[in-house]
């Protein structure tokens, strides 16, 4: 799974559900591999934890923020059932037996030290768990949204009164009133760049007659700062028309969720029209000519049990093409470019069911395989694939890892050697002051304290080498994965086993071999 920051926190939840926070104040639940929800809070969670506070035999979402707050979220819906607050950031939740009278309780602590202990609500408060001061938060919400219902109204009797009255299209306008049949329109097309801006997807907002669109808000995860993007075009830029360049990082498909302020120049209200458009997983890619690419040397072959038909509408949904792609007959290729780095990837369908997946990227082959196994509900699916460039640098990374392993068996001798000389050394300078000869004491801790100084340095060396140890075999299995990921289902399970036991026997030729066919044997 991805998520749009750095993970920094999890917590094991009931069944299959787990909690988790992010360093941008993000918290929520996913089921397994699916997110159940998500909040998001300007303060950062400094802990989190399961509980069941209201005994209802379900574990709550228990959340300690910075800004002093501890809140219990329900794990299905999000809803807070409990709140209360600190005079300073919070430093851990836990839960024990802090009374020691058999009974466990949620234990919160604030960076000031000041330690409060809940116990789960009894039969009786059973889904109340909501203090008063929470309780009147909620009226206070409610009054808000009131006001706002009663605004939008009057305003809506106002539009009425101004349409019986037929008054002028400018005043009209002034008021918000906008022809019944206006609709938002949207589009998506690949933008190759210029010298000024770089490549990018184009989000083309419009409208349908002679109302121009003030202002767009757009929501979407992972694509922009803070997750939103505003729009708001200057007085002499407005136009029916609003074009958001957007640069997904990741080959993920993200919802787009537009809200548009629409009306005329003139316009003190503005209607607000809401909708969402998913960006395919693969758009940053744009069409390109065979003829004009190279075709890279990398490439995964596998055979689906596939009509070529459902594999091109996989492709006509994952990727932006100017227009819908058909299957006429075998051999059927495709070629894109990356808009990031100007890769290419072709696609070719061949008789017999064989799809063949050419990239350098195997990263990018991995993502292919899985989106189109998770679309056409392929359960296991067995390749065959070389990288060659992605191997040779593997190769590399592995004869480091030796050398690394063979650097730390060296300095520990070295370290286990001067340790037994600086217990020589001690004994001796002791001797020597015990018999008061200074002369031979001083030299003796002049010794001692160049040893120390080299111990020191040899110290250092050591955790430079683990550091580059540690980062070299995070690579290795990064690759692993990788190959994993180039399968679906028990060959995806088998390749990882079969090369972390190439791995563990030190046999490197049945690793890559692994990592191409799927097995160690001929």
């Amino acid at each position: 799974m991805s998520e749009t920051e750095t993970v920094t926190a999890l917590s094991p939840m009931y069944g299959s559900r787990f909690g988790y926070a992010l360093s941008n104040g993000t918290v929520g639940v996913y089921d397994k591999t699916a997110r159940y929800w998500r909040i998001k809070s300007k303060n950062h969670a400094m802990s989190i934890h399961a509980f069941d506070l209201n005994s209802d035999g379900v574990c709550e979402l228990i959340t300690g923020w910075s800004n002093g707050k501890v809140d219990a979220r329900s794990d299905r819906t999000g809803e807070v059932i409990f709140k209360d607050n600190f005079a300073s950031s919070i430093a851990g939740v836990v839960e024990g037996d802090y009374r020691m009278d058999g009974s466990t309780q949620l234990i919160c602590c604030s960076v000031d030290g000041e330690v409060r202990g809940y116990l789960p609500g009894g039969e009786e408060m059973k889904g109340n768990l909501m203090d008063t001061s929470a309780e009147q938060d909620l009226i206070r919400e409610l009054s808000q949204k009131k006001q706002n219902l009663l605004l939008e109204l009057r305003n809506y009797e106002e539009n009425a009164k101004a349409e019986q009255n037929t008054q002028l299209k400018e005043a009209d306008g002034q008021r918000g009133v906008i022809p019944a049949n206006t609709q938002l329109q949207t589009s998506l097309s690949v933008n190759l760049g210029s010298d000024s801006q770089s490549a990018h997807v184009e989000l083309c907002i419009s409208t349908t007659n002679d109302t121009i669109i003030r202002a767009v808000l757009i929501f979407a995860e992972g694509i922009f700062e803070g997750e939103s993007h505003v729009v708001h075009p200057s007085l002499q830029n407005l136009s029916g028309c609003v074009r958001v360049p957007l640069t997904p990082p990741k080959d993920v498909p993200v919802d787009l969720h537009i809200k548009a302020f629409v009306g005329y120049r003139n316009s003190t209200q503005f209607h607000v029209f809401e909708l969402t458009r998913q960006l395919p997983r693969f758009s940053m890619y744009a069409l390109s000519s065979p003829d004009s690419a190279t075709e890279p040397l990398s490439f995964v072959n596998c055979t689906m049990n596939e009509r070529p038909q459902r594999i091109v509408m996989w492709l006509n949904q994952s990727f932006l093409l100017p227009e819908d792609a058909e299957f006429q007959s075998a051999p059927f290729q495709v070629c894109f470019t990356s808009l990031r780095n100007a890769g290419q990837l072709f696609i070719k369908i061949k008789s017999g069911g064989e799809i063949s997946i050419s990239t350098d990227d195997i990263d990018l082959a991995g993502d292919i395989i899985q989106s189109m196994a998770s679309f056409l509900a392929i359960e296991d699916l067995q390749v065959e694939a070389d990288f060659p460039a992605y191997f040779e640098e593997l190769k590399k990374v592995l004869v480091k890892v030796d050398e690394h392993h063979s650097v730390n068996q060296r300095l520990t001798a070295d370290m286990a050697e001067h340790s037994n000389l600086i217990r020589s050394m001690l004994v001796q300078a002791e001797d020597a002051r015990l018999l008061g000869d200074m002369k031979n004491m001083k030299k003796r801790y002049i010794e001692l304290y160049d040893l120390n100084r080299d111990l020191i340095n040899q110290y250092k060396i050591r955790c430079n080498n683990h550091t580059e140890l540690l980062n070299n075999l995070k690579a290795v299995n990064q690759a692993i994965q990788r190959a994993g990921r180039l399968r679906v289902g028990k060959p995806k399970t088998q390749v990882i086993t079969a090369c972390r036991d190439a791995i563990r026997s030190n046999n490197f030729n049945v690793l890559f071999r692994i990592m191409r066919v799927g097995t160690a044997s001929s």
